[in-house]
């Protein structure tokens, strides 16, 4: 079988044979002349149009070429320029070669800056993006959705300005940590406090913002300027409501203490409230134990103290009138007056409307008792020669009624015991005035100081003193006056005897009288004469404690079976 032969190209014609063909088919058709050149004219106005036609369209093309050259170079500069790099790229015309090779040298170079710009554009696009995604953040806007993507200036892609928002990137990226943090500290003092506080964390949390109660941060936190704020907030919200929770359940410890002191609790009934006393002293920037500060926590110390404070008033009324009692003896121990059934009155009128706060009554009550015993320790040296002058009083008493007994020299038991009474009572006797001088200074000094007059037994001592004194020498004047008439009774007698030659008989002694003290029914007995009485002006007015007075009276009458005993003057002789 024969291969077949390769299909062969056609044959090239040229415009010229062609021509030359048209002319022998004229000649054999029998064309005319002028027709012929018609056509032929014809022939070369399409020839004609087809290459004006090819020619426009070359220019055009031509024209898009260069186009494409001026927009590429342009391209080309403005790229550089957006990218800020000083290279340069020649022009078309230092180029060389034909319009399409010129083109070619510049189309890869423009590919090339292109993608450089498309990669610097999506570096500014990603640093935008988080710029504004922090600003939002930190303005709280991104709470009402994500923000809009950022449109990047292609007219400045330069490294400079991306350097510029990097930082400005980092920046924010600081202040966000930062804020982080302190969102962290702050979240750690909430955690602090209601675990302090016994309050719900979470909700605590929720309050300020809903990302908060997150506590496995599953999606981010809030770090806005309103979410801090509120933040902020809480935590001093908490703060002065642990303060102020601290502060009471100190009052409440304090009030718990001196209510056990008052009542005397029990350790053991003490030691249930162990976790509140121990926090009276605590600072409250100090750690404390968890709940410690819980609300039902403190309502059950409040009803502890209430309950204490009920019992308190029924021992307090005890205690004030047991310290009434006390400030009563120290006054009667040392002759002042006190008006016990007035102030009695008025403190149990006082406790029962509740006005009165207990504790400072209580403490008003110890404060006057200090400063009664103060008074009287003031009163003491005093006091002291007051019952010296009482006792020497007596004294002068016995030996008055003593002298005027005309059977003291009488034989007799006792008798002896009386004389040497009598003898020491002159030695006290005599000393009475320096007494009285004495006593009456430090009177003086002591009204000075204290500025009120010195009372004893609701009479002012001095008044007694000076009526006593002025009693003492109406008395002394007394007695000089009938020694002076006794002896002038004497002389005359002499006188009249030796006028008239009688010898003067001595003077008839009186009727015999029972030896002093001596009773019907004892043979001798040795006592104070009880038919005449004479007493101390501040007896007479009811003053220098009358009570004892009374009692000094009675020694001074004698049973019919005593013997007085003598006084040791060995104290006496120093007043």
């Amino acid at each position: 079988m024969a291969t077949p032969l390769p299909p062969q190209p056609p044959r090239r014609v040229s415009c010229g044979s062609l021509l030359q063909e048209l002319q022998e088919l004229w000649g054999e058709i029998g064309q005319d002349e002028m027709e012929r050149d018609r056509m032929i004219l014809q022939l070369e106005e399409d020839c004609l149009n087809v290459y004006r036609k090819k020619v426009d369209q070359t220019r055009r093309q031509k024209a898009d070429l260069l186009q494409a050259l001026s927009v590429g170079e342009a391209d080309i500069d403005k790229i550089l320029s957006a990218l800020g790099e000083r290279e340069s790229f020649p022009r078309s015309e230092k180029l060389g070669g034909t319009l399409m090779e010129q083109l070619a040298k510049i189309e890869p170079v423009l590919r090339d800056l292109r993608q450089r710009r498309d990669e610097r554009v999506n570096e500014f696009r990603a640093v935008l993006l988080q710029i504004v995604r922090l600003q939002s953040e930190i303005s709280g806007t991104i709470d009402h959705g994500d923000p809009t993507a950022p449109v990047v200036d292609e007219n400045d892609l330069s490294l400079k300005r991306l350097g510029e928002l990097r930082l400005q990137l980092n920046e924010l990226q600081t202040e966000k940590n930062l804020r982080l943090q302190k969102i962290d500290i702050q979240i750690n003092c909430v955690n602090e406090m209601c675990s302090i506080l016994s309050l719900d964390l979470k909700k605590a949390l929720y309050d300020v913002h809903p990302s908060y109660a997150e506590l496995g941060r599953s999606k981010p936190v809030s770090i806005s300027n309103s979410t801090l704020e509120r933040l902020a907030g809480k935590v001093h919200a908490l703060n002065h409501e642990k303060k102020q929770r601290l502060r009471k359940l100190q009052d409440l410890g304090s009030t718990l203490i001196e209510l056990w002191n008052l009542m005397d609790t029990p350790v053991d009934e003490q030691r249930c409230f162990d976790h509140v006393t121990s926090l009276i002293k605590v600072s409250p920037n100090t750690a404390m134990p968890e709940g410690c500060l819980a609300h039902d926590l403190i309502e059950k110390v409040e009803i502890e103290v209430k309950r204490l404070t009920h019992l308190k008033a029924s021992k307090m009324k005890e205690l004030v009138f047991k310290k009434m009692t006390e400030l009563e003896e120290i006054y009667r121990s040392v002759h002042m007056d006190i008006d016990s059934d007035s102030e009695r009155r008025i403190l149990n009128d006082l406790i029962d409307s509740g006005r009165a706060d207990l504790s400072e009554l209580l403490a008003g009550m110890d404060d006057r008792i200090v400063e009664a015993k103060e008074h009287a320790l003031s009163r003491k040296d005093i006091l002291e020669k007051v019952e010296k002058w009482k006792s020497t009083s007596e004294e002068e008493i016995w030996l008055d009624e003593y002298e005027r007994d005309q059977n003291r020299y009488n034989a007799g038991r006792g008798a002896h015991i009386n004389l040497k009474r009598a003898e020491k009572a002159r030695v006290l006797v005599s000393k009475i005035p320096s007494l009285l001088e004495n006593l009456t200074a430090k009177i003086k000094v002591w009204e000075k100081e204290k500025g009120i007059p010195f009372m004893f037994d609701k009479v002012r001592l001095l008044d007694n003193l000076e009526e006593y004194t002025s009693s003492r020498q109406q008395k002394e004047e007394g007695k000089r006056h009938s020694r002076e008439l006794k002896k002038l009774q004497e002389q005359f007698a002499a006188e009249q005897g030796a006028k008239f030659g009688i010898k003067p008989s001595p003077i008839r002694p009186l009727p015999a009288r029972k030896p002093l003290g001596q009773s019907s029914n004892v043979n001798i007995v040795v006592g104070t004469p009880t038919s005449r009485r004479v007493s101390t002006p501040m007896s007479r007015k009811g003053g220098l404690s009358s009570g004892k007075v009374k009692e000094a009276a009675k020694t001074t009458v004698a049973p019919a079976n005593y013997v007085a005993i003598p006084k040791d003057c060995s104290n006496n002789s120093s007043l």
